[in-house]
């Protein structure tokens, strides 16, 4: 057999050689000394690294992947420079040629890795821009649905204009955010576009609080693009709100009066709240008063909470809170003609109540007298519906005499209307009792029928027609009060008598 050539004297430069053409991950070095295996490993090596690496992506080659690879260039690096130390090249190259073409060598992988670079910088624009497009998608979308069901896309797509503008503002897709985040604008707020200021109010909101999470210089004249438009939409969702009578008018005024106090549209609520009130003045007028009344008192409340509420404009809160106290007012005295309405309409309880209240909050009113004798007729219909159907006047005296006598223990109030209105108090008698109901029943019970007893009494003058009474116990009485309808003729003196069984009742 023949021998193996004898070992080679050590080169460094032949060493180096080998090491430098390794290092090039194709093997080349082992190529040289004829050891195929190891040459083999390097390309295995390289190809899985391309095959991890390529096409380029934006995550780029994973870190353990190029720590490996560059362990085993090392590797191979180190052995071959121990397996060409002692062993003769192959072919007619010299160490020095060898060793120089290893250094042009290296440039193939340098400018693999330049190239790879700018690929996967390509890559990660692409992948900035698929995020702005799919953002861009999102507000598209978002744009077809209420505010309300589209506002978490809305905040995730704002969440990826403000990444790619701050954490990656030299991108193609940083430089396109501007122009987007004007079409964001636009299409959260298109609901005042559309004239629906009610619907336009909470989104305009929501684009007042970008300027937090997103820089003014980022924003440029879009920082305060929202507060014109909040500004009106408050002012014209309230306005609304205000002529529909609905509640939240307050809710919409105080938010414009506190948020932007010096604006147009805030100079403009302290007049349309005077016309509010100036309406539904009319309205007592009208055919509704009781539902005008009504309208000012609500408009009394929420005006003086709405006035407390404007601190920050003090101008519009002072004149808010004369138009509450003129509303208040109008509200009081509206409540005749409101008592006048529910008498013609028969609905007596509700008369008394309106007129008792009208006496109660007016002690100066110009309709005060005919408001108490309004109310004492509307007592009286509520037992005799007969009485109401003539309106009570304020006439009083009349040429027939009417004595009305008290056989009751108890104090009792006479209510009486009919050509002339009025009520007394005659207090109970103290030699006077209770009658059983069955002597009531018998023939020829007479109360108030004892010459010897002193009844408390009063004698009325009334005119010729038909009065009606109501008597009424005083107290704690449990009796209900009775009544007598009395056709008053003249010539005749007539007498009511008041008396008490488990009721009470009357007889002239």
């Amino acid at each position: 057999m023949p021998q193996a050539p004898p070992p080679a004297p050590p080169d460094g430069l032949r060493a180096a050689a080998v090491a430098v053409l390794n290092l090039s991950g194709l093997g080349l070095g082992y190529a040289l000394v004829r050891r195929w295996l190891p040459m083999a490993a390097c390309w295995v090596a390289t190809a899985v690294l391309l095959f991890v690496a390529l096409p380029a992506d934006a995550d780029g080659v994973p870190g353990p992947a190029l720590v490996l690879y560059g362990v085993l260039l090392l590797l191979a690096a180190v052995h071959g420079a121990v397996v060409g130390l002692r062993t003769r090249l192959t072919g007619p190259a010299g160490a020095p040629l060898a060793l120089l073409l290893a250094v042009l060598l290296l440039a193939v992988p340098a400018g693999g890795a330049l190239w790879y670079q700018d690929a996967r910088e390509e890559a990660v624009q692409q992948a900035l821009l698929d995020r702005l497009e799919r953002a861009d998608h999102l507000v598209t979308a978002a744009g077809r649905h209420s505010f309300a069901t589209a506002r978490s896309d809305y905040r995730s797509a704002l969440d990826v204009y403000r990444d790619l503008a701050v954490n990656h503002p030299g991108s193609r897709a940083a430089g396109q955010v501007p122009d987007r985040m004007r079409t964001y604008y636009t299409t959260v707020g298109a609901a005042y576009d559309h004239r629906d200021y009610c619907a336009a109010v909470e989104p305009l909101t929501y684009l007042r609080t970008v300027p937090r999470t997103m820089s003014k210089r980022q924003l440029g004249s879009l920082a305060r693009w929202p507060d014109d438009r909040l500004a009106t939409s408050l002012y014209e969702c309230g306005s609304a709100g205000l002529t529909d009578g609905e509640a939240d008018w307050v809710a919409r005024f105080g938010d414009l009066l506190t948020t932007f106090p010096s604006s147009a549209p805030a100079a403009r609520v302290a007049p349309a709240v005077d016309a509010a009130v100036s309406k539904a003045e009319k309205g007592v007028r009208g055919g509704e008063p009781c539902a005008a009344v009504e309208r000012l008192n609500t408009l009394n409340g929420r005006i003086t909470d709405l006035a407390r509420s404007a601190s920050g404009a003090a101008d519009t809160a002072d004149d808010l809170t004369r138009t509450a106290g003129r509303a208040g007012r109008s509200g009081n005295a509206g409540q005749y003609s409101c008592g006048v309405d529910q008498f013609k309409d028969g609905d007596f309880d509700a008369a008394q109540k309106t007129m008792e209240g009208y006496v109660d909050g007016n002690k100066h009113g110009g309709n005060l007298e005919r408001a108490k004798k309004i109310a004492i007729g509307a007592e009286v219909a509520r037992t005799l519906p007969a009485a109401g159907k003539k309106l009570p006047s304020t006439a009083s005296g009349g040429s027939i005499s009417v004595t009305v006598k008290n056989d009751s223990p108890d104090d009792v109030t006479v209510l009486y209307t009919g050509p002339v209105t009025g009520s007394f108090t005659l207090k109970g008698c103290g030699a006077c009792k209770a009658y059983s109901l069955s002597s009531t029943l018998m023939t020829g019970f007479k109360p108030c029928d004892d010459s010897g007893r002193h009844y408390p009494q009063r004698t009325l003058s009334l005119p010729v027609g038909t009065t009606y009474f109501v008597h009424k116990p005083h107290g704690g009485s449990t009796a209900t009060p009775a009544s007598d309808t009395a056709k008053l003729r003249s010539g005749y003196v007539y007498t009511e008598c008041a008396y008490t069984t488990r009721t009470l009742g009357s007889s002239y």
